[in-house]
């Protein structure tokens, strides 16, 4: 509302020009003072679909890269795009003297990564508006398959911060054909022009892992993406939870950036 830091006191968090947000029952508080695009924000059926299909451990690995890029940091990790909070709940517990900041447009999410670490506080926000967090403050910002924001990135990362972005290979999901969106061939290439007047990248991890998925994890992949807010027409969902399990490849990149002066 004015850029003016907040406090917290009790249940509110509270700024010296007298605006108060109050923080949910479930532990988090949302700043939104607009309102968003329909189709923006992670519904309830996908939310718990995302939740479901990362509990099955179908991304560890994906995670595991992550947790390992992102290091030991001792400050502030903000993660982009955080959904319910479970990349970041890994990284936090590879870092146990760090907090964690979880930021997504989706309320649903967050009541979510509000309960998935001890060390983790979560704000309701539109990615693409200037954070409400301060210049300078984070170690490391995290973006997980989430919307970049390089200028906002380099702003809340403290000098010589890391950015850490893991973004899908064309191959990702590459078995569940138009099931999914196809992932751009010239994806890494956007990557380099969005980030790089405002990061160095200093390493690339390929992360390609191939599984059997159930039918049960078929649906869920789907349903926490953009698919999602389609399933309940001509009974998708029905035929997608009928189809046969399969093998399915989880093919991404994790490369980390640090933040030019």
């Amino acid at each position: 509302m004015c850029g003016s830091p907040v406090e917290r006191a009790g249940r509110t968090l509270r700024c010296r020009q007298r605006h108060s947000f109050d923080v949910a029952r479930q532990g988090y508080v949302n700043l939104l003072h607009a309102r968003i695009p329909a189709g923006t924000a992670d519904t309830t059926p996908m939310v718990e679909a995302r939740s479901a299909f990362l509990a099955s451990g179908a991304y560890t690995p994906l995670a595991d890269a992550v947790a390992a890029a992102a290091g030991t940091p001792t400050g502030l990790i903000v993660d982009a795009g955080a959904g319910p909070g479970y990349y970041l709940s890994r990284v936090l517990d590879a870092a146990p003297s760090a907090v964690g900041l979880a930021l997504d447009v989706s309320a649903v999410a967050l009541r979510r990564a509000a309960r998935a670490h001890p060390r983790l506080g979560a704000v309701v926000w539109n990615l693409w508006e200037p954070w409400p967090v301060a210049d300078g403050v984070a170690d490391v910002v995290l973006d997980v398959f989430s919307p970049r924001n390089a200028g906002e990135f380099h702003r809340v990362l403290a000098p010589g911060g890391t950015l850490v972005v893991a973004a899908p290979l064309p191959g990702h999901l590459a078995e569940l054909g138009e099931l999914v969106l196809t992932v751009d061939e010239r994806k890494e290439h956007r990557l380099e022009a969005t980030l790089g007047a405002h990061f160095t990248r200093e390493s690339v991890t390929e992360v390609v892992h191939t599984a059997p998925f159930t039918a049960r994890q078929v649906h869920d992949v789907v349903a926490m993406g953009p698919a999602g807010f389609h399933l309940d027409r001509d009974d998708r969902r029905e035929r997608l939870l009928a189809a046969p399990a399969r093998e399915v490849t989880l093919a991404a990149t994790v490369s980390v950036w640090r933040r030019n002066a």
